[in-house]
C-alpha cells in the first residue's frame, strides 16, 4: 500500500533477494548475538519535519480546493529518532529517544546523538542496526565506532525503510504532533516531537506494535505484563 512512508515506488537499489536473505539470516543473528554483550538492539533513523502545516487531501468541489501557499522561506527541522529493544530481558521493556539539531546530520552529528546512548542504555551494550546512509557509514563513524567496546555496528538490506519501525514512529508523529505544526524555531517542532514521544513512551504496547509492522519479531514478539522502564 502507497504511503508517505511506504511509497508506491521503490529505491533502485532494492534487492528483494538480499532482503530476503537478510530477514532468514541475518536478522536472527543480530537479535540473538551473544547475550553476554548484545543486550539492547537499537534502530536509528533521520528525518526532516516541516515547520508548515502539512499538506493533506480535500474534499471540496473541484475547482474550489483551497490553495496553502508557502511561505518563501520555509524551513526544516532535522531530528534523529532512536528505538530499542531489550532483547535478553523483555520486562526492561523498550527504549525510545530523540535528538534535534539545526543543519543536516552529519557523522560528526550522528556521534553527538550516539555518545549520550550508552548512558541512556545504562551502559549495556548496544547493536545499532543502520540504513545506508553515507554519515552511518563514513570512514570516520567506523573508526569512531571501533573504539566504542559498547557498540556494534549492522546493516539494514539497501532500499528496505519498512524494516525500520523508526520511519513508522515519524509517521505517526506526522499524522498526530505535527500534522498542524506551523512554527517558525527549531525549539517548536521540537516541543511538537516531543510530545509524541511522551504518547509512544506512556503506551509500552506502541513501540512493539512498530516493530511488528516491519515484520520483524524480538523474542517474545509480544512480552506479557511489560513495566514502563524510562
Amino acid at each position: 500500500m502507497e504511503s508517505l512512508q511506504r511509497p508506491g515506488r521503490r529505491a533502485v537499489e532494492r534487492d528483494e533477494p538480499e532482503i530476503a536473505q537478510w530477514i532468514a539470516h541475518e536478522w536472527p543473528r543480530i537479535k540473538k548475538g551473544d547475550v553476554n554483550t548484545r543486550v539492547w538492539t537499537v534502530f536509528p533513523d533521520e528525518s526532516g519535519v516541516s515547520l508548515l502545516a502539512q499538506i493533506r487531501r480535500t474534499y471540496t468541489p473541484r475547482g474550489r480546493t483551497p490553495l496553502l501557499r508557502h511561505r518563501p522561506d520555509w524551513k526544516r527541522a532535522p531530528m534523529a529518532g532512536a528505538l530499542g529493544y531489550h532483547c535478553t530481558d523483555p520486562d526492561r521493556g523498550t527504549r525510545l529517544c530523540f535528538h534535534p539539531k539545526p543543519g543536516s546530520y552529519d557523522t560528526t552529528g550522528l556521534t553527538e546523538v550516539l555518545e549520550p546512548m550508552k548512558a541512556f542504555c545504562r551502559g549495556e551494550r548496544v547493536v545499532l542496526v543502520c540504513d545506508g546512509l553515507s554519515a552511518h557509514w563514513s570512514r570516520t563513524m567506523r573508526a569512531w565506532a571501533a573504539d566504542q567496546d559498547w557498540l556494534t555496528l549492522e546493516h539494514l538490506p539497501a532500499g528496505a525503510p519498512e524494516l525500520n519501525p523508526v520511519e513508522l514512529l515519524w509517521s505517526s508523529l506526522r499524522k498526530r504532533e505535527l500534522a498542524s505544526l506551523a512554527g517558525d524555531h527549531l525549539a517548536d517542532a521540537a516541543d511538537a516531537t516531543e510530545q509524541g514521544i511522551h504518547r509512544n513512551n506512556h503506551n509500552p504496547q506502541l513501540p512493539w506494535s512498530l516493530l511488528a509492522h516491519t515484520g520483524l519479531t524480538i523474542h517474545p514478539p509480544h512480552p506479557p505484563n511489560i513495566r514502563k522502564d524510562q
